[in-house]
């Protein structure tokens, strides 16, 4: 037993030898990568990493330059935080970066890389890109969604609404904010709801759906070691890839279930729906596994994104209660008294749409974006890429920038009264050829709510400090404390809301 024991620990050995031996090689081939901070065998700059790690990573550049090379065990990282070398990324090396690292997560989560998030890029993400621009987010499919989302604003609103009737009542907003977004999403593609009061205690489907995005959200916060370090792989450390699997049959089972409801219905009111009309026409290519990978995306990248940023343009309005009054003062000139924001609103409405780019730009909720990797060698800023290399744009440096952004770290919305800003600047949902189909769905719905909660409800601070703006753990950045607000409605609330619920 204890010889065996020293066999496995030896082979261990070896192989990290070997695999330093080989990152050494690789970096003695290209003569011009980007900076680098001293890197220790075997582990590379792992041992630098604290959250928030795009915080890090910006201390990082400030120190080595906008353009730096990391080495995450055997993965080489290039790390870009300038405007100049993200549009060099995504215009004369767009195609070379326009791949994905293959995670684990992208395995058991990502239908074994087949999703439009997790795939390689090929004729397959071509066809799943086309897919989701003309049947899923097209101006047409998203109109034809609008009542759902306006239906559950209302019901969000007049949750608030029971208890700030008279005076200021304190209501928290993070986990009602998140219960809406996902409610957005699932009547959108399975005509469920899955969270409310209105919900029974004792629905089962609901409680599994539940913990099933718990589970995920989980999943998806975690920086898989075995990824960076192929040892805790092989022998599957903490038991990640085991419980990543356990999870992916419960979730799949759990899709496969509404798929097979909607087959038999033979309705088209939902994605589901729609989705397997096109099945029918073309089995070979809308398969269940390509549908179930669709939903899956549309779960994960649609929902906690809306409601952290929604989050975040609230507390920046409590702290700036002046900026509050006059988005307000805009929303009753230009909105009658009778009805609540409509999303056609939204052109008129210029002040409340600089909000919501000041806050896309002062607290994005993918502040390093999705990884990109280099399919070929190249170049960035004049420094070799090598082929494999996966690419980090923090985009939350770029848009705290003092030599693009006057003031960058203050919240002025009046900064985009100017015009438009380039894409390489203000980039919340990335750049390129694989930047966020869903971006016209999550304006849609960051827009209509908080035009909503700002038309129905006067709103304070819960005491004369200041709302806690301390980022959180998290792929979307979380604010580490949930947001408290004072709430009181207001008469449009009661006039319009309430008497059309009753």
């Amino acid at each position: 037993m204890e010889l065996s024991c020293a066999y496995a620990c030896l082979s261990v050995l070896l192989l990290l030898v070997l695999a330093f031996n080989f990152l050494s090689k690789t970096r003695s081939r290209y003569r011009n990568l980007p900076p680098s901070p001293l890197a220790f065998p075997v582990i590379g700059h792992l041992h630098l990493l604290k959250p928030p790690l795009h915080r890090t990573l910006h201390s990082l550049s400030q120190k080595y330059g906008p353009i730096i090379s990391l080495q995450f065990g055997t993965r080489r990282i290039v790390v870009v935080s300038s405007p100049s070398a993200v549009e060099e990324c995504f215009t004369k090396n767009d195609i070379v970066l326009a791949n994905r690292p293959p995670f684990l997560i992208g395995k058991y989560i990502g239908y074994n890389f087949t999703t439009i998030a997790t795939s390689p890029y090929g004729d397959h993400w071509r066809n799943l890109r086309r897919l989701s621009a003309l049947e899923i987010f097209s101006t047409t499919r998203l109109n034809f969604f609008l009542s759902i989302r306006k239906d559950e604003i209302r019901l969000f609103l007049l949750r608030l609404y029971q208890n700030s009737s008279g005076e200021f009542a304190k209501v928290e907003l993070k986990s009602k904010l998140t219960e809406l977004s996902f409610n957005i999403m699932m009547r959108m593609i399975a005509g469920k709801r899955y969270y409310g009061q209105d919900v029974p205690a004792d629905y089962e489907e609901a409680k599994e759906f539940r913990e099933l995005i718990k589970q995920v959200v989980r999943y998806g916060g975690v920086s898989n070691s075995g990824d960076f370090l192929p040892v805790l792989r092989w022998i599957d450390y903490q038991n990640l890839e085991k419980n990543l699997m356990g999870f992916s049959k419960k979730m799949d089972a759990f899709l496969q279930v509404l798929i097979d409801e909607h087959r038999c219905e033979k309705k088209i009111a939902t994605m589901i729906d729609h989705l397997l009309s096109l099945q029918e026409s073309q089995p070979e290519y809308y398969t269940d596994k390509i549908i179930k990978g669709l939903i899956m995306v549309m779960l994960l990248a649609g929902t906690d994104t809306s409601s952290v940023t929604i989050e975040w343009a609230m507390s920046n309005l409590l702290n700036h209660p002046e900026m509050l009054k006059k988005a307000r003062v805009e929303l009753d000139s230009h909105v009658d008294q009778d009805r609540l924001i409509d999303e056609s609103d939204f052109s008129k409405l210029n002040y409340l749409h600089n909000i919501i780019l000041e806050t896309f730009r002062l607290c994005p909720a993918a502040p390093l974006l999705v990884p990109h990797m280099s399919s070929d060698d190249c170049t960035v800023g004049g420094y070799d890429v090598p082929r494999g290399t996966i690419l980090l744009v923090n985009a939350w440096a770029i848009h705290r920038d003092p030599k693009i952004w006057d003031d960058p770290t203050s919240f002025k919305p009046e900064r985009f009264e100017g015009g438009e800003v380039e894409a390489h600047k203000l980039m919340p949902f990335g750049m390129g050829r694989r930047s966020c189909p869903g971006a016209g769905l999550a304006q849609r719905v960051v827009g209509l709510t908080l035009g909503s909660l700002i038309q129905c409800f006067e709103w304070e601070r819960v005491s004369e400090k200041l709302v806690d703006m301390t980022e959180g753990k998290g792929l979307t950045m979380p604010k580490v404390e949930p947001l408290e607000g004072m709430c009181r409605a207001r008469d449009i609330m009661k006039k319009v809301v309430v008497s059309e619920a009753t």
